[in-house]
């Protein structure tokens, strides 16, 4: 959970001074995004908004498929979503140590605006999209997205269901790939 939450703040490889578990987070983290880069189905979502966003397409839809994972999260865990989320907030704290300074210095954000729990919102969702535009500088106009989701809604969400299934297949096979290789 820690190396998957942390990834993105991570440079190439340097993360070999990192326990073992945080490693395999970043290496699974890391599998995940190309796998989502390349599938079918997100291909298909990144194109309904590729001629306003440009390369920032994808970024959206990763958005946007949070969105869809927390809006429908009862269909994919057993564990209410707000208990979820304080427990991921809890575990991210107590490993501060670890964390890069960016992550560091994003969680009391994360945690005071309840981003995780939040994404099942589409105001949730509006404000992420501000963050990042403000982030780019305007750059890839990521703020009037919230539009194409409303607009849009249900073929994301069914794009986002269809990958949902493949993915956690996918992740599945790559966690005991992992497990095995530092077993």
């Amino acid at each position: 959970m820690v190396g998957n939450f942390i990834a993105d703040h991570i440079k190439g490889n340097q993360f070999t001074h990192l326990d073992t578990k945080i490693q395999q987070g970043i290496k699974l983290h890391r599998q995940i995004d190309t796998y989502t880069d390349a599938h079918k189905i997100t291909r298909i979502s990144k194109r309904r908004l590729h001629k306003r966003y440009g390369l920032f397409s994808g970024i959206i839809i990763d958005i946007f498929y949070d969105h869809y994972l927390a809006k429908n999260w009862n269909n994919y865990s057993v564990i209410p979503l707000k208990i979820y989320v304080n427990s991921v907030y809890n575990l991210i704290n107590s490993y501060r140590q670890v964390l890069p300074e960016k992550t560091v210095q994003m969680i009391p954000y994360m945690v005071k605006y309840n981003w995780l729990y939040n994404y099942k919102y589409k105001e949730g969702i509006k404000s992420v999209l501000d963050g990042m535009n403000k982030r780019t500088k305007n750059k890839g106009q990521i703020d009037l997205a919230i539009n194409d989701l409303r607009l849009m809604d249900k073929d994301f969400e069914k794009d986002f269901e269809s990958f949902f299934q493949d993915l956690q297949i996918f992740s599945h096979q790559k966690i005991k790939e992992l497990q095995n290789i530092h077993s």
